[in-house]
């Protein structure tokens, strides 16, 4: 599984026209789900996006997790994140869950991060989405676990 993650001082996404869900400061989350991915592989991402020191302290360094900020969340699923770009000048897909492997772990996940305190807001599994985004640093991490 695999998770981009980008500090934003706010961040939106935009089905049909309609902003489905928007944050302020806090994370927004590109979420790629592979073959291999399970609910231990979401629970294991999340505690990490939850936990990951990418905020400023008092101090200008970046100590602070998502709690700590007080920061959102907002959940968007990026299916092209896992592709195979290696070889050649098209990518590959054979690695990513099956739609419905990839919605059900979607959904897991989404589900989980609700369940936590941090206040969570998502785009929509499958859709086309326009996603708006004001990065701050910028600040983007690429976070991957098995």
């Amino acid at each position: 599984m695999k998770g981009l993650i980008q500090r934003v001082s706010e961040a939106s996404v935009e089905v049909d026209g309609r902003i489905i869900g928007e944050i302020g400061p806090g994370i927004l989350l590109l979420l790629g789900i592979e073959k291999s991915d399970t609910e231990e592989t979401a629970d294991k991402l999340l505690k990490k996006i939850r936990t990951y020191r990418i905020f400023s302290d008092t101090e200008g360094k970046m100590n602070l997790n998502l709690q700590q900020a007080n920061g959102s969340l907002l959940i968007v699923s990026q299916f092209t994140l896992v592709a195979d770009t290696k070889k050649g000048l098209r990518p590959g897909f054979s690695n990513g869950a099956s739609p419905e492997q990839g919605k059900a772990l979607y959904h897991y996940f989404t589900k989980q991060a609700q369940a936590t305190d941090t206040p969570v807001q998502t785009g929509k599994f499958g859709a086309d989405m326009k996603v708006r985004l004001l990065n701050d640093g910028p600040v983007t991490f690429l976070l991957e676990v098995n």
